[in-house]
């Protein structure tokens, strides 16, 4: 079953209302104080079936200036515009805004009906008609119907009917797929039921018992219950009315403006980069700019940082009609930044309104291009160059080719952290069956690598191949003595700004490629260690004193100087002898691999093959056997507990 979803949209007293009743046989004014004043505060809906089975579901909005905030959170989710004019009246004030709000919003489609036909005559009506004509002309209704009918009488109500079943025969169908999104439009109570929220489900489909996440709030609720058109329903496809009943929140803890969405598929922002267009009845919108923006069901206080025009050239050293002196000029389009003063649910294609602080009046309106903006700032060079890759290039058709554009973006920006897949959900707006198709065509046109979850930039790694090698290379030449640059150290020193899944693919990249060895520290394959004649007369004469020195070797801190080399260059001397083991640390001590190699076979020796009795060692008795001080004692009986040759017992140790 086809629902089409209209928004009427008016000034105040033109007929809105009873227009819809006379067409749904519903009375769209709900609140006591509509019935007594005799006009619309707040929204109201309605709907019926037409003879095919498609059904219209209207939402009438107020048409007092007072309201239109009411009126905005009314028409964002609409399919087409029912744009009602009292032809007693013609074209008044919020006619014009409420026209400039759904053409903002690219509406584009809508029927026109001149109501109150019957209170004027004929002449008076064809003038109506044309400045109807001229308030459109040039617009998504330039060819819209315009039907003058009577929703007392109920002159032209088939008319009107027929008019609405043509114009949305070929409305195209909500996005059905991907996740759950629905702006909250209203928040009640039902005694039994409990919280009760309604809405227009912008994509996704809703089921009984699903979970779902409370935004911006960021709290969890479950689906009780379901209700499309005042009939209980298992599931809720997009583009349907839909009243949902939620569990795990209060009355209190929900309010219009909020949205209802799949968990883990978005997030809220407090700023994002858009294109933005001023009306050309609208005074100049200055940078920094404080204004009232208009999203979804919502409205957020939040401040405009100009960029610079639309497609102009950012390096041209002309800033282009539509922006003068920071500025956006009235019927320009520019690019921007809005900083919002609270949190937004966002996503790349959503259209919004914005209006003037105060006085309170529609001023301009957008598209969004990136609800997750880097900080850069938005007026330098690279920041409008940006603007311009990221806005959907007009010789790419398809979606998916604009989604590309902007995918291909978003990669490059997050550098060596890299864009989690899912993440792409959420800054591009992109359906999951999209998404998918975007994945694999990045990867196959080489715009993107997956490495784990993320996405990231082939010059990413290309650039982070390039720096390692270049590292190591000059690691090798200021340590010529180290086997290599250990591999968390080097993590650190050079990758410490990207994901550890980067620094991983790198890695394993130039493993792969026979360039580096990476057995504990990193070095280049062709690196050896390289000694000078000092460095060599060094090493030997340091394994030599140690050699010499037994069980009692010198001090490390005095081998260097047995070297005939100063400290540092005997400290990278030592620690090559240790790796190549010739000698062993032990504790602060040096001792000659040999050494203690001997030293292990002869304590073992203390034990006769085959016997069980127990051999004891203590401190006094190796101290005496070996001709050692305690300072070497010590460590060497604890080495051997390490090695497995003895066993501490008690104060005492038995050879095993």
């Amino acid at each position: 079953m086809k629902t089409t979803v209209i928004g009427t949209a008016g000034h105040i007293d033109h007929g809105k209302s009873t227009l819809v009743r006379a067409l749904t046989g519903t009375d769209p004014d709900r609140l006591k104080e509509e019935k007594d004043r005799g006009i619309t505060i707040d929204l109201g809906f309605a709907h019926y079936a037409q003879p095919d089975g498609a059904v219209l579901s209207f939402v009438d909005v107020p048409g007092h200036e007072r309201f239109v905030k009411n009126m905005l959170a009314g028409v964002s989710g609409i399919n087409a515009v029912l744009l009602v004019v009292a032809a007693d009246e013609s074209v008044m004030p919020q006619t014009r805004e409420h026209f400039d709000i759904c053409r903002l919003l690219h509406v584009g489609r809508g029927v026109i009906a001149l109501t109150k036909a019957d209170l004027v005559d004929a002449e008076t009506l064809e003038l109506a008609k044309l400045e109807v004509s001229e308030l459109v002309a040039d617009s998504f209704l330039v060819d819209a119907p315009i039907v003058p009918v009577s929703a007392v009488g109920g002159d032209g109500l088939d008319a009107l009917k027929s008019a609405l079943a043509e114009v949305t025969r070929d409305a195209p169908a909500a996005g059905g797929a991907g996740a759950v999104r629905l702006p909250i439009d209203r928040v009640f109570s039902m005694r039994g039921f409990g919280t009760v929220v309604t809405g227009t489900l912008a994509t996704g489909q809703l089921n009984v018992d699903g979970e779902l996440l409370l935004l911006p709030a960021g709290r969890r609720v479950k689906v009780r219950g379901l209700q499309v058109h005042g009939a209980k329903q298992a599931q809720a496809e997009a583009g349907r009315r839909v009243a949902v009943n939620l569990g795990g929140v209060e009355l209190a803890e929900v309010s219009r403006g909020e949205s209802l969405v799949t968990p883990d598929c978005f997030e809220t922002t407090r700023r994002f980069d858009g294109v933005v267009e001023l009306l050309a009845s609208a005074k100049p919108l200055r940078h920094g700019a404080r204004v009232r923006f208009h999203h979804g069901t919502s409205e957020v206080l939040g401040r405009v940082a100009v960029s610079g025009p639309v497609g102009a050239a950012p390096d041209s050293g002309s800033a282009g009609r539509s922006v003068a002196d920071g500025e956006i000029t009235p019927g320009g389009s520019a690019y921007v930044r809005v900083r919002l003063e609270a949190p937004a649910v966002l996503t790349r294609g959503d259209r919004y309104v914005l209006r003037a602080y105060s006085p309170s009046m529609t001023i301009a309106g957008g598209v969004v291009l990136d609800p997750q903006p880097p900080r850069l700032g938005v007026r330098t060079v690279g920041g409008r160059r940006r603007f311009d890759r990221l806005n959907r290039p007009p010789e790419l058709s398809s979606v998916d080719d604009r989604l590309l554009a902007a995918a291909r973006v978003v990669i490059e920006e997050q550098a060596g952290h890299g864009l989690e897949v899912s993440a792409l959900v959420r800054r591009l707006g992109a359906s999951s069956d999209a998404l998918e198709r975007i994945v694999e065509q990045l990867e196959a046109d080489g715009a993107a690598v997956r490495v784990g979850d993320r996405l990231v930039a082939p010059a990413v790694l290309d650039a982070g191949r390039d720096h390692l090698l270049a590292a190591l290379s000059t690691y090798h030449r200021d340590h010529p003595l180290s086997e290599g640059l250990p591999r968390e150290e080097a993590r650190e020193r050079l990758f410490r700004h990207a994901d550890a899944s980067v620094f991983e693919r790198v890695l394993a990249d130039l493993v792969a490629g026979d360039r580096i060895a990476a057995r504990g520290h990193l070095a280049l394959v062709s690196h050896r260690v390289s000694l000078s004649a000092d460095e060599e007369r060094a090493r030997d004469a340091i394994a030599e004193a140690v050699r010499q020195g037994g069980l009692a070797p010198p001090d490390a801190a005095g081998l260097a100087a047995l070297g005939g080399v100063d400290a540092a260059v005997g400290d990278r001397v030592v620690k090559l002898l240790i790796r190549q083991k010739v000698l062993v640390k032990v504790d602060a001590l040096v001792f000659h691999a040999e050494t203690l190699l001997r030293l292990k076979t002869e304590v073992s020796a203390l034990k006769p093959e085959g016997s069980v009795e127990p051999v004891r060692v203590d401190v006094g008795t190796f101290k005496e056997r070996y001709d050692i001080t305690r300072k070497y004692a010590i460590p060497l009986l604890e080495f051997l507990d390490r090695e497995r040759v003895t066993r501490r017992v008690g104060q005492g140790r038995v050879v095993l």
